[in-house]
């Protein structure tokens, strides 16, 4: 290219690289031979990612997400559960020892997941809830769903009544009104182990 052409292209140049500057300005910059070229970015707009939103709890009664099925109400079908249920709780609390601590033992129980343990309600300001037993296949904030030896889905709710659990020889009473919480939300609830005979 001619001088002229030189010339021109890096006067053009210059006015793209520094668009915030006069002409005097670039001329000045030329006969100092100092050039700092300065890049303009465009500002790229963010966009906001939505958040994927789950079902409400209207959408899942409509979906029946939570019903067992009748045919899948049987007693026989759980027991695997149980016996799973069983490994965990000892993993939980090293073993189960004989020379275990039961305040140990008792505090883990109450921030374990009890999906597939055996439970009793032992107390309760209801009398016909005295005496069932079954297997918990659902827990919520304030029932447990538990399906007895008789193939027979018994809801039952937590307040005013006493549960117990047996594992290895280890009885654990559960109150039902001072558990009224999610099952996700009890790993992180501080329990007193003092218990109370109040319903």
């Amino acid at each position: 290219q001619g001088s002229e052409e030189a010339k021109a292209f890096v006067n053009a140049f210059l006015k793209r690289s520094m668009p915030k500057k006069k002409d005097e300005a670039i001329q000045d910059i030329l006969t100092r031979k100092a050039v700092v070229l300065e890049h303009y970015s465009k500002k790229r707009t963010k966009q906001k990612r939505k958040k994927t939103k789950g079902f409400t709890a209207k959408q899942r009664r409509e979906m029946r997400l939570f019903e067992i099925e009748p045919e899948q109400q049987r007693y026989t079908i759980f027991l695997p559960l149980h016996e799973l249920w069983k490994q965990y709780i000892k993993d939980l609390c090293h073993g189960l020892k004989p020379d275990a601590q039961p305040q140990m033992v008792q505090s883990k129980l109450l921030k374990a997941d009890l999906h597939g343990a055996i439970v009793t309600v032992t107390k309760s300001k209801c009398p016909s809830y005295v005496g069932i037993t079954g297997i918990i296949l659902q827990e919520f904030k304030h029932v447990f769903k538990i399906i007895t030896k008789e193939d027979k889905l018994k809801v039952v709710p937590k307040l005013n009544n006493v549960f117990s659990v047996e594992i290895d020889g280890f009885i654990s009473y559960i109150y039902g009104s001072k558990f009224q919480l999610r099952a996700s939300e009890r790993s992180a609830k501080k329990f007193k182990l003092k218990g109370t005979t109040d319903l």
